[in-house]
């Protein structure tokens, strides 16, 4: 499995809070069937992102990895905060926030006060080369109460990644029950562990790949933890998508009545 939001390296914000820690949280994602993980440290008002620094630390953590015989490649990326300044910066300098340098760009969005123009700004994102991934929308607060946000957002190509801790519950009953609505319509493209340390928030994919696969098929699991991931690291376009339920039908029906019309 390819883990695409993981706060492993130390230091940088309120993820691993040691290079032991992060070496344990890195054991604990390769016993649980984790091969890649993408190091996402928070780009945001309160952490700033210093991609010279991220850099370095991966290097440094591959380096005792490999050493220690812990099977698990990294990759370089951060949890992206939509503030003015750095969509700024991502569309001058689109491989400096994007996953590995190569266009997937993780972005998270405030509980409350989204703004309408959140469209144009994915819009811009776009033009610059990058393909915005949005995490855990089943967390936020105004998502949860309003759904119906994502779907302009998800027609314009926004793709979307889900907490695997959210599939078990472990997020709450509400992002419990968001997250398996959207896996049901076939909205998810990812799982992701959004791992912070070995207790609370921890790197576990297996069990919600298994639930996912139990319950809404094994080639939907092993796209949203293995094949499209991958693509992401690799910065390759996905593979085919199972078709998405109730995004397009009232498209199709106003072009039908557009057609009737002659419109």
């Amino acid at each position: 499995m390819i883990d695409i939001h993981h706060h492993l390296l130390w230091g940088l914000d309120d993820g691993s809070t040691s290079f032991e820690n992060s070496i344990a949280m890195a054991k604990m994602a390769v016993a649980d069937g984790i091969t890649h993980v993408v190091c996402t440290p928070h780009a945001n008002g309160q952490y700033v992102y210093d991609r010279e620094i991220v850099e370095q630390k991966i290097v440094e953590l591959q380096q005792a990895l490999d050493e220690k015989k812990i099977p698990l490649k990294l990759g370089r990326g951060c949890d992206f905060h939509m503030s003015y300044d750095n969509v700024q910066e991502a569309k001058a300098d689109p491989e400096r926030f994007s996953i590995n340098g190569l266009g997937y760009l993780l972005v998270e969005l405030p509980d409350y006060g989204l703004s309408h123009g959140l469209t144009e700004t994915f819009y811009q994102l776009r033009l610059a080369g990058l393909t915005p991934i949005l995490t855990h929308p089943e967390r936020n607060a105004t998502l949860l109460a309003d759904q119906g946000r994502l779907v302009e957002w998800m027609r314009a190509g926004l793709l979307i990644q889900v907490t695997a801790g959210s599939v078990l519950g472990v997020m709450g009953k509400q992002a419990q029950r968001m997250a398996h609505q959207l896996l049901a319509d076939r909205w998810v493209h990812f799982l992701a562990t959004d791992a912070h340390n070995v207790t609370s928030r921890p790197p576990r994919m297996r069990d919600a790949f298994d639930a996912v696969a139990q319950k809404y098929g094994p080639e939907y699991a092993h796209a949203l933890c293995v094949g499209n991931p991958l693509a992401v690291f690799l910065g390759k376009p996905l593979l085919p998508q199972a078709e998405p339920l109730n995004l397009y039908e009232d498209m199709e029906a106003k072009s039908w009545w557009r057609r009737l019309l002659g419109r």
